[in-house]
């Protein structure tokens, strides 16, 4: 029964309200043993009318075992498989073994949101998910992957887990404490148990020796005779409980027959929930018919149509501590010969696992199959576990570390970066390879850069590829460009070892990847020790080879050597296209990482509105992963546009979300460039106070961010009364100029000249700046110019030849939202005597940019599933943006969405 709990039920009732009224929400209920969880859980799913309620659990033996618990949780529904996009289906068959071959994990966890979606067309679903904390970890995934990406569907999530246990659920989700009961609630938890009236004194001493944990009580209830609970006999002097509630269980165990407790020992250590598999395992280790009878009788144990279940989880954990190491591994033993079924071969090599000490070949590559198919399944925690299980059982250094290896790069794979630390650190201790300790080094170092130092990384990736250069140079070669690439962002550790020895002759290397990776790697060294001419020069040729077929890591290397010399078009190619493949790969975090650095080209050529929803769907797959850390940068991004656009609102919310204590330490190379970006946005959004402007655009120092921001830090220091500054800035972008060639660096430098010169001069340097920005993308520091141009002949009294340039540079700001630019131009076209007629409304900007987002795909003709797909959404979902987009733009039809202009 659940006595009281009325604001934990409340809640509940509120996540079935928001189910039923289209508001998929999840919530985890926590708390320590006992304390009811369970119960609130199914008081949850009785209350859920007219809900299809699917339940699952999750159970400590059965945690390495991929997507188990989540097959459970779905097995009612899946019938309903047939209605999801074919990549889709065919991923959760292959996911729960129904199907063979390689599976993206992430085509799984969109597959089990558009199939709890399509449930819910039905009927509004609740989804009830007890023992969290034991989920495997495939399944923990799946469903925070679900959970965090519930919009308008009519989906609840409801976990329970345990707190102070070895494992714990880290959500990131709405959570509810579970306390103990006060006295008023235990009292009657209590009388209604005894049947009788508790008096206040056994009441008080109840509660005082359990704590108010119901399940203590309930426990009391039932191993306290009715007289001494009425209190006409005294309590004992120690009650059953004194040592806790695992103890008053194991005090019941220990009265059984010795074959009653082997039955529930084996049902403790069994994962597979049949009564067959268990009742055969205890009958081998002696236990007879009629003591699994007995063991039944106790109701710590129930056997329901065939399938198993302790009592508790309490129950479960207390029987399995108890016994001794070979009673476990003895137990182990037997459900693994009586798992002899095809279907139970992960089950049976995992039972095989626990029930031996010492190395054994045989039980070693049955971890290394189970390993391969949970990899194949999407299930990398779970391949991590047996890989790293493999291992400690065996002898050998060599094939050691080779599985030592293959479980961390599977723990890094499946977001477990600091477990992944540790199997690569034990896996270089065992190595015996050099070229085996150069791959550990390779994942040391890539750890290193997004979880700790990026100088240690850097050391470590340039002495593993001198040590490995003369065994396999090719190796060496793209572990010098990795670490000459991170070099650039402050990462350079000072190890004497130049990236570039490993190059050798580049007049010698063929066209293609091969040249394009050296090329890279020249250049990026250039950049690090400030040679851009050269830098500029290598990069050059490596934009120009073709990689058909080539390495598709170079892709974003090109990009950011294109970032570097502010190639705007090459970035947006190159990162497009990194793009559209992890679009096509169904590669969330891919998409992410693509997405976050494509946004500085989109802003720079004044696409702001495709750089915030690019960014906007970078946040939410970095939340929706459980990567919070990499969300930082696409956060800054929407900062920063939200600053250009003068949106207030919008900038204060990304700068309260980017400040906010709880959103834990940025690490890693990005986290250079995210706070500088914050530092420009900063000054942007203190535009109007020109010296508050500047105290944050004086701070940024990465040579991308200085590059990007060049405007805004010379028209500060200009509007501050710096001249300075910016006659520094003025030569230092010069300079640029001359060593890349970049029109829009070139404008740059003039525009900075042009404001510290008066009259003709200065009309020389603006019309020399348009010049050059007649050939760069740059559109937006093209209309700044138009702005700056058109107020220096207004103020010179050329009011006619001003109008031209601040019409020009009003449409401009019009177009991408700029409206603090805006309103200057409209208030300098009115000094000059013409009034400026805003636009009736700029539709793009009105759209969020989810709906923005869906609203092009749907133009591009995909259909609302292939759209959800794309998104990693619901074509539930995908329905609701494209109504309110179809609503925002006054059309009817996706013939006439396709037929709007909207870049």
């Amino acid at each position: 029964m659940l006595a009281g709990r009325e604001a934990e039920r409340a809640a509940v009732r509120g996540l079935l309200d928001q189910a039923r009224n289209s508001c998929g929400s999840a919530l985890v209920i926590h708390g320590l043993p006992g304390v009811g969880k369970s119960t609130v859980l199914a008081a949850a799913a009785a209350e859920a009318d007219g809900f299809t309620v699917l339940r699952t659990s999750g159970i400590e033996s059965e945690s390495p075992l991929a997507f188990a618990a989540l097959q459970r949780l779905v097995r009612p529904v899946l019938r309903l498989a047939e209605r999801l996009p074919a990549p889709q289906a065919r991923s959760l068959r292959r996911a729960f073994g129904e199907e063979d071959g390689e599976v993206d994990r992430f085509l799984v966890f969109l597959a089990v949101l558009s199939l709890l979606a399509e449930a819910a067309e039905q009927a509004p679903v609740l989804a009830v998910v007890d023992d969290a904390h034991w989920l495997d970890d495939a399944s923990a995934a799946a469903l925070l992957f679900v959970a965090r990406r519930l919009q308008v569907e009519r989906i609840a999530l409801l976990f329970a887990a345990r707190d102070g246990d070895v494992r714990r659920f880290e959500a990131g989700l709405p959570d509810l404490t579970l306390g103990e009961l006060d006295a008023t609630d235990a009292g009657v938890l209590l009388t209604t148990l005894a049947g009788v009236p508790v008096p206040g004194e056994v009441l008080d001493r109840l509660v005082t020796s359990t704590g108010g944990n119901p399940l203590a009580l309930v426990e009391l209830a039932n191993a306290l005779p009715a007289d001494q609970l009425s209190g006409r006999d005294p309590l004992p002097a120690h009650l059953p409980l004194t040592q806790g509630v695992e103890r008053a269980f194991l005090d019941r165990v220990g009265r059984l027959p010795s074959g009653a407790q082997s039955f529930l020992l084996v049902a403790a250590a069994d994962d597979s929930g049949r009564v067959a598999i268990v009742r055969q395992a205890a009958l081998a280790l002696g236990a007879s018919p009629e003591a699994i009878d007995a063991a039944e009788d106790s109701g710590l144990v129930r056997v329901i149509d065939g399938a198993v279940t302790l009592r508790h989880p309490l129950v479960r954990s207390a029987v399995y501590g108890a016994a001794t190491s070979s009673q476990r591994r003895a137990a182990h033993r037997a459900l693994a010969d009586a798992l002899v079924g095809t279907g139970d071969v992960d089950r049976r090599a995992w039972h095989r696992a626990a029930a031996v000490e010492e190395p054994d070949e045989s039980v070693v590559t049955d971890l290394d199959h189970v390993a391969e198919r949970a990899a194949q399944r999407g299930g990398l925690e779970a391949a991590s576990a047996a890989w790293e299980r493999a291992a400690e059982l065996t002898v050998a250094a060599g094939p050691r570390a080779t599985r030592l290896v293959a479980a961390a790069g599977a723990a890094w794979a499946g977001a477990q970066p600091r477990r992944a630390r540790a199997l690569a650190e034990a896996a270089r201790a065992a190595a015996d390879s050099v070229v085996v300790r150069a791959d550990v080094d390779r994942l040391r170092a890539r750890i290193e850069w997004n979880i700790g130092s990026g100088p240690v990384g850097h050391r470590i990736l340039l002495q593993a590829a001198r040590d490995v250069a003369g065994a396999d140079l090719a190796r060496a070669t793209v572990m010098a460009r990795m670490a000459a690439a991170a070099a650039t962002f402050g990462a350079d550790s000072g190890i004497d070892i130049d990236p570039t020895e490993f190059v050798g002759d580049l007049d010698c290397l063929p066209s293609g990847a091969a040249r394009a990776s050296a090329l890279l790697l020249c250049g990026f060294a250039h950049i690090a020790r400030g040679n851009l001419r050269d830098a500029t020069a290598e990069f050059r040729l490596a934009f120009a080879q073709d990689l058909a077929g080539g390495d598709v890591d170079l892709v974003p290397n090109l990009g950011l050597a294109a970032l570097y010399i502010g190639d705007d078009d090459v970035a947006l190619r190159e990162y497009g296209r990194f793009v559209a493949h992890a679009r096509d790969a169904g590669a969330p975090v891919t998409i992410l990482f693509g997405l976050a650095r494509r946004a500085p080209a989109e802003i720079s050529t004044g696409d702001w509105r495709t750089a915030a929803a690019g960014s906007a769907e970078a946040l939410d797959l970095a939340r929706g992963t459980g990567q919070d850390a990499l969300g930082s940068l696409p956060l800054a991004w929407l900062t920063l546009v939200a600053a250009l656009r003068g949106d207030q609102p919008e900038f204060d919310r990304c700068l309260t979300e980017f400040d906010r204590p709880t959103r834990g330490r940025d690490v890693g190379l990005t986290s250079v460039v995210s706070h500088e970006v914050m530092l420009w946005a900063r000054g942007v959004a203190a535009a109007d106070t020109p010296d508050a402007a500047l105290h944050h655009l004086v701070q940024i120092t990465h040579a991308m961010v200085r590059n990007l921001s060049a405007l805004d830090r010379v028209e500060a220091a200009a509007r501050a009364g710096r001249a300075e500054l910016v006659h520094e800035w003025a030569d230092e972008l010069a300079t640029l100029a001359d060593l890349t060639a970049m029109p829009w660096a070139m404008a740059s430098a003039a525009h900075a000249r042009a404001l510290l010169a008066d009259g003709s001069e200065a009309q020389t340097w603006f019309e020399r700046a348009l010049d050059a920005h007649a050939h760069s993308p740059r559109r937006v520091d093209r209309a700044r110019t138009e702005l700056a141009f058109g107020e220096f002949l207004r103020r010179s009294r050329r009011r006619v030849d001003a109008r031209e340039h601040l019409r020009a540079a009003l449409d401009t700001f019009e177009d991408v939202g700029a409206s603090r630019w805006a309103a200057r131009a409209r208030h300098e076209l009115r000094a000059s005597g013409e009034t400026a007629r805003k636009r009736d409304s700029i539709t793009p900007v009105d759209l969020t940019p989810q709906e923005r987002h869906v609203a092009e795909l749907v133009r591009q003709g995909l259909s609302n599933r292939d759209a959800a797909a794309h998104l990693f959404l619901s074509p539930r979902t995908i329905d609701f943006h494209l109504r309110n987009v179809f609503t925002k733009l006054g059309v009817s039809s996706r013939a006439e969405l396709a037929a709007l202009g909207l870049s």
